[in-house]
């Protein structure tokens, strides 16, 4: 297979390359919408309450630190 691509021309090179990315792409197994659908509200959700979480620690820490100093 190296000795092949040794041996090919500019465009034979390009061509080969284009050809191993059509079949790679070929392998690919797309998700459904329903699945995707619900990874996002997942994300989303989990995403909130992150940030819900950090905003609360923040406000309990700015309150422990105006109540020492």
């Amino acid at each position: 297979m190296a000795d092949d691509a040794k041996k090919l021309s500019l465009g034979g090179k390009i061509s080969h390359f284009f050809g191993g990315v059509r079949a790679e792409y070929k392998k690919i197994v797309f998700t459904d919408k329903k699945t995707v659908l619900k990874q996002t509200v997942a994300v989303v959700i989990v995403s909130i309450f992150t940030g819900l979480l950090i905003a609360a620690i923040d406000f309990i820490l700015q309150y422990l630190l105006h109540f020492v100093i």
